[in-house]
């Protein structure tokens, strides 16, 4: 199993990650500082560029008010 940010799997995983953020009404700058990380993290993120650790993932999560395994069984079969 490759491990590239060009997975289909981890492309899904990022725009619902992405959609998340929309549906909360943040931009990514907004996304950004409640990270306490510069904005071109969260672009780089979203544009397939960075892939995101489990911690930064449970971050994103816990600051979008996510429940982590709850999204993650809901990106289903890819």
């Amino acid at each position: 199993m490759s491990k590239s940010i060009y997975d289909e799997e981890y492309r899904k995983l990022i725009d619902d990650l992405r959609s998340e953020r929309k549906a909360a009404g943040l931009t990514q700058q907004a996304l950004a500082d409640r990270l306490t990380k510069p904005q071109s993290f969260v672009a780089k993120v979203e544009g397939y560029e960075r892939r995101l650790d489990v911690i930064e993932f449970l971050h994103w999560c816990r600051v979008l008010d996510v429940d982590a395994a709850e999204f993650l069984k809901n990106l289903g079969d890819i």
